[in-house]
This record gives structure tokens, sequence and C-alpha cells, in this order.
């Protein structure tokens, strides 16, 4: 597997952070950054902290709420006289728009589950057989870096 970029690792970095539950240390050694550098990207420009206090609401919900929106476009416009049925550029970009976070959230969501289940099967293993935990830990980081690639 080819080392990731500086990007990816912050990225992977914050996927940890605002979804993980793993501390600081724990994600800077697990992508490869000094505790320095992790702590710069938490309190970087993203403010990590606040994204992470922010999803509060599940992928599904807002899933559920972006598709209403782009349902609610289409009846607007379906709406209107015959001959006029299709959306403005304003409409159309904003269509787009969402459009394209769904596309972005539908993809995400799939490293969120892996996180998620790894870390349930990580916790479970850990409490009979230390040493099989981290070499499936080792395992689950590769899995998802190249899954971010």
């Amino acid at each position: 597997m080819a080392e990731l970029s500086r990007k990816q690792k912050q990225e992977l970095a914050k996927l940890l952070y605002t979804r993980g539950g793993f501390s600081q240390k724990e994600i800077a050694e697990k992508v490869g950054v000094s505790e320095v550098t992790m702590s710069k990207w938490v309190n970087g420009p993203e403010k990590w902290d606040l994204l992470k206090t922010s999803i509060t609401a599940t992928r599904e919900e807002q899933l559920r709420r972006l598709y209403l929106q782009l349902s609610e476009y289409n009846t607007h416009i379906e709406g209107r006289e015959k001959g006029s049925r299709y959306p403005t550029s304003k409409e159309a970009d904003a269509m787009n728009k969402i459009a394209a976070t769904i596309e972005k959230l539908e993809r995400e969501t799939g490293a969120v589950d892996i996180l998620n289940v790894s870390k349930k099967l990580l916790d479970w293993l850990r409490t009979f057989d230390l040493a099989k935990a981290q070499e499936l830990s080792d395992l689950f980081d590769a899995f998802l870096k190249d899954n971010l690639k």
C-alpha cells in the first residue's frame, strides 16, 4: 500500500477524531503524524471540536432532509405552467449542490461504518486477546487508509 499524502492523513485523522472516539495521541499514532501536528489540525480553521459537536444528527437524517429539499424543488418546478417547467439557473445550481452533498454523504458513510464496526470489534476482542486486537487494529487501519484513496 502506498504512503498516504499529508491531506489524506489529515482527512483520516478528522474522521477518527470526529466520529471514532479516539484520543488525539492515538490518532496521531494511527495516521503517522506528531501530536503537535494533530493538535494544530484539531484547533485549526476547521475547528474540529465544533465539527465533532455539530454531528449530532445521524447521516440518515441529514440524507433524508437533503432528499426532501431536492423533492421540494422538483415539485415546485413541476407545478409551473407548461413550457416553463425548467429550473432557473439559481434553482439548478442549488439542486446540483444538494446532489453533490448527498453523493459525498453516501460515499463517506462507508468509511464511518467501517470505523464504527472495527472499533466495536476491537473493544470486544481486547477483553480476551490483546495481541490479536492489536494485529487486527493494524489491518483495520490499513483497510481504512486504502478506502480513503
